[in-house]
């Protein structure tokens, strides 16, 4: 048995995945949507004159607080873009089921059985990839 084979078929078939697919839609529709690139550029030119300014000897309070409103008032514009919030779901699907899949491949390389193993239901809260803040997966 060719584990790296098992592997590669296990990605064909995530690709397939209604999730998978869903997400990959949403991503090509942010790609489309100019207002929404329009928001990422100048959200990165606030967060570039941010970081200029407080690189400074002597930074500008007054102006870094105008850059952290600004950026505050564009990220919220950002994140309520129907096509960026219909990303961030499809996304969050995508996490969970490699969340799910990561936490059987667990189960079996500590000896549980790949046929009936079965990972303990979600934590409260989303698995951000990030596993400093977390108290494990189960």
């Amino acid at each position: 048995m060719d584990i790296i084979k098992l592997t590669r078929e296990l990605g064909a078939a995530i690709q397939q995945d209604e999730r998978y697919l869903a997400f990959q839609k949403a991503k090509e529709a942010n790609e489309k949507d100019d207002e929404l690139n329009a928001l990422m550029g100048e959200i990165q030119m606030i967060q570039m004159n941010y970081q200029m300014e407080a690189s400074k000897e002597e930074p500008d309070s007054a102006k870094m607080q105008e850059f952290e409103a600004a950026f505050n008032e564009k990220y919220e514009q950002f994140m309520s873009n129907k096509n960026m919030q219909a990303y961030d779901e499809a996304r969050g699907q995508v996490d969970s089921m490699m969340n799910y899949i990561m936490q059987i491949l667990g189960l079996c390389v500590n000896g549980a059985d790949p046929m009936t193993c079965e990972p303990e239901e979600a934590h409260e809260h989303s698995c951000d990839g990030s596993c400093g803040s977390c108290g494990g997966c189960h």
